[in-house]
């Protein structure tokens, strides 16, 4: 027998079927913030400073202070968080709780002044220390823009002592000379601002080999270079510019290792390690040891006009010669047209390009040989 709903217990069923589909279902709130703005020890803002902000689950989000002081962190669901505040020169960052509920923000600010005068003579004795440790960076950061200038000068001198007449080149050199004593004194005088154990000492020792290596001073800047990278061995650019300056002055199985090292810390830019190979044994003239890396960097990466190029230029330098009858006949290293093709290819009408295409017209000339015949006039009877 069929049964049917009475009217009203219809409408019941169809009001709970509605409210099922339009009732939206809860969603965790991820538009909470935490915001405020952290003061040094003066009473000044304290820009750069590491802000944390860790949930009940151990959660980290961190941001750093703008220039004023201020931070914000977003993003964050309701509940209870704990603010870390990174500071200079201590192991253990300042720590605050602040509950966040989703949808608002929460203010949280930290004025050490106040802090350390609520605080006994040990804890402002910590603040002391954290604003020597900030006037430390503060200092070290000037001494670093500045030799960084002075060695921007160097290179541009270099570049002019390249291309200048004889009678400007002493001049030049000594301006050079002049230029990387400045830039090597800024760079020490950095050395006296780091702490014990100071993150940056790798940097400025960095640093100091770029001032000494702008100049050509090798062996200075070989030794600033190792520094750095005794402090700091997972830095793939610190031995790069250690195998430029080793490759300059002929030590080429040593250049060799750190353009190697180099190459493992980064792979993707290895290509670009065994191009700088290449490039400091062509500027060397030592074309024939300068063929395997920049093989190596065509192998890596094969659309670069400059590898083409300067690898047809150095397989030029292994080019023999055979006699054939009266004729010395050119034989052309294995790759050699092929390179120069491949870079006028890539850069048809670029400067790597046009170069190469002048290196095919020379090998063209030269592949009718040399005539040896020594020619012998008779003499009139």
């Amino acid at each position: 027998m069929r049964t049917f709903c009475k009217p009203w217990v219809l409408a019941a069923i169809l009001i709970a079927a509605l409210a099922s589909v339009l009732t939206p279902h809860a969603a965790a709130q991820n538009d909470g913030a935490i915001r405020g703005q952290i003061m040094d020890v003066a009473g000044k803002p304290w820009a750069d400073i590491t802000v944390q902000a860790v949930n009940e689950q151990g959660i980290k989000q961190e941001t750093k202070t703008d220039k004023d002081g201020n931070y914000a962190i977003r993003n964050l669901r309701s509940g209870v968080y704990v603010i870390h505040v990174l500071l200079p020169s201590q192991s253990q960052p300042y720590q605050e709780k602040v509950q966040v509920q989703g949808g608002n923000e929460a203010k949280k600010d930290f004025n050490f002044k106040e802090l350390a005068a609520k605080q006994g003579a040990e804890y402002q004795e910590v603040m002391k220390k954290n604003e020597e440790a900030k006037k430390g960076l503060e200092a070290l950061k000037a001494r670093v823009l500045a030799g960084d200038a002075l060695v921007a000068q160097e290179r541009q001198v270099k570049a002019d002592l390249a291309k200048a007449p004889v009678d400007q080149r002493d001049a030049l050199k000594q301006k050079l000379a002049d230029l990387s004593n400045q830039a090597v004194a800024e760079f020490r005088e950095a050395q006296k601002t780091l702490g014990e154990k100071d993150p940056n000492a790798a940097l400025v020792f960095f640093k100091l080999g770029e001032a000494y290596d702008a100049a050509g001073r090798n062996e200075e800047a070989a030794e600033a270079y190792r520094q750095a990278i005794a402090l700091k061995p997972e830095v793939p650019g610190y031995y790069n510019n250690l195998g430029n300056v080793l490759a300059r002055a002929g030590k080429i199985d040593e250049a060799k290792a750190a353009y190697m090292k180099s190459a493992e810390l980064d792979p993707a830019n290895a290509a670009t390690a065994w191009r700088n190979f290449g490039i400091s044994l062509y500027n060397a003239n030592r074309l024939g040891d300068a063929v395997e890396p920049l093989q190596k960097s065509a192998e890596l990466d094969p659309k670069n006009p400059q590898t083409w190029y300067l690898l047809g230029a150095s397989l030029v330098y292994k080019m023999t010669t055979k006699k054939v009858g009266d004729r010395e006949e050119v034989q052309f290293a294995p790759g050699t047209i092929e390179a120069y093709q491949k870079a006028v290819e890539l850069d048809p009408n670029g400067p790597w390009g046009q170069q190469a295409k002048q290196g095919l017209e020379q090998l063209e000339l030269m592949k009718p040989g040399i005539d040896t015949k020594v020619n012998v006039r008779k003499k009139k009877s």
